[in-house]
């Protein structure tokens, strides 16, 4: 089953995906390792050969209270190349789907629904993507997905607000199924905007958009309201296998833990340092914090401005010879939802960022 997940980084015993250590969960802050039992960006990859269906055996438990926000459905979302060439521009619907032999909504089952998600700020790979829904439940159940069709490549993201454990795959009706080949492996680290907090989908989280663009394997090491640079998470960074490396944090230590700009220099380029141990020669591209318009200007607990902490998280990245994408104008208000996190239009800006200034910086990503 493992072969065909990817975007994890840790398991734990009973089966789950989860985006930190669990032999060190006790040097990590509660809310990190909170955030890490949620699976942001694990989906399953896979090439079908005469398959109509697929079916997912899951246990799944309740959203958390800390999940409660959540705006995306607790759904299964299939993606696949419809093969059609788009300029960069992704369209389609998201369309719910009837056949969910593990959802115990019975209204949201059969009541098909269709959500836009087309828009001129959301890149892939520039190619149509056709999406698709089946709802989830708590519980265990194993879910038929209908293909679209029954030759090619598809990516399924997971329910991720309900933690699932995966524990069969299949094909329905005879034909085969591969894991997909694997692709570079992109460490994303930094706070809730990389979780994809404020999106509708987890596919159209920045760290995925950008992910399908460059053609590498995005790994979401997204913690929502922590984040801070914790030397631990640099150390666990350092350990994994990583082709390429992002990091992009700084909003949290305004607010929530207090920095002053000299500590939050310090403490970034500490940070960058120990993953530098792992990672020598891997690319590095820092992301400083981006657009908050309460905290611009206003200084915090420790007298420092979110400006004051763009510029210290700037200066430590350039002082550690990583390569530095400022955060500061890449979104405009309008692309908040709730004045921190952006939409989906937002996420499509950042993703064609990060994905631009990867590409800009080294080679083999512009061939990807």
């Amino acid at each position: 089953m493992r072969e065909f997940v990817r975007g994890a980084a840790w398991w734990t015993e009973d089966g789950r995906a989860v985006r930190a250590d669990p032999a060190d969960r006790d040097r990590l802050p509660g809310d990190t390792w909170e955030r890490a039992g949620l699976p942001a960006g694990v989906r399953l990859e896979f090439t079908a050969r005469a398959v109509s269906a697929v079916e997912i055996a899951y246990t799944a438990s309740p959203p958390s209270w800390t999940d409660a926000y959540g705006t995306a459905p607790a759904v299964f979302t299939l993606l696949t190349d419809s093969g059609e060439e788009n300029g960069g521009i992704r369209t389609g619907t998201v369309e719910a789907r009837a056949d969910d032999a593990g959802a115990d909504d019975e209204g949201l089952a059969r009541r098909p629904a269709r959500v836009p998600v087309a828009g001129p700020s959301a890149p892939c790979d520039g190619r149509v993507r056709a999406v698709r829904d089946t709802p989830a439940a708590p519980g265990s159940h194993a879910v038929r997905i209908q293909l679209p069709k029954t030759d090619g490549d598809f990516v399924l993201h997971l329910p991720e607000t309900l933690r699932p454990a995966l524990t069969g795959l299949r094909p329905v009706g005879g034909g085969t199924l591969q894991p997909r080949q694997r692709q570079p492996r992109w460490l994303v680290y930094g706070d809730s905007i990389v979780e994809g907090w404020s999106t509708s989908r987890p596919h159209l989280a920045w760290p995925a958009l950008a992910g399908r663009a460059l053609g590498v394997e995005s790994v979401n090491l997204g913690y929502a309201g922590a984040a801070r640079g914790e030397l631990a998470s640099a150390e666990q960074l350092a350990s994994l296998d990583a082709d390429l490396i992002t990091v992009a944090f700084g909003t949290n230590c305004w607010s929530r833990v207090p920095h002053s700009a000299r500590l939050l220099y310090e403490t970034a380029r500490a940070f960058l340092d120990l993953v530098r141990r792992g990672h020598p020669a891997a690319p590095l591209l820092v992301v400083s914090p981006v657009l908050r318009p309460d905290a611009e200007a206003v200084p915090n607990a420790l007298g420092a401005t979110l400006r004051d902490l763009r510029t210290a998280v700037e200066r430590a990245a350039l002082d550690a010879g990583a390569d530095v994408l400022p955060g500061g104008g890449l979104l405009e208000a309008g692309h908040l939802v709730d004045g921190v996190h952006p939409g989906d239009a937002g996420h499509g800006v950042l993703a064609d960022a990060v994905a631009s200034a990867l590409r800009k910086g080294h080679s083999w990503a512009a061939s990807s």
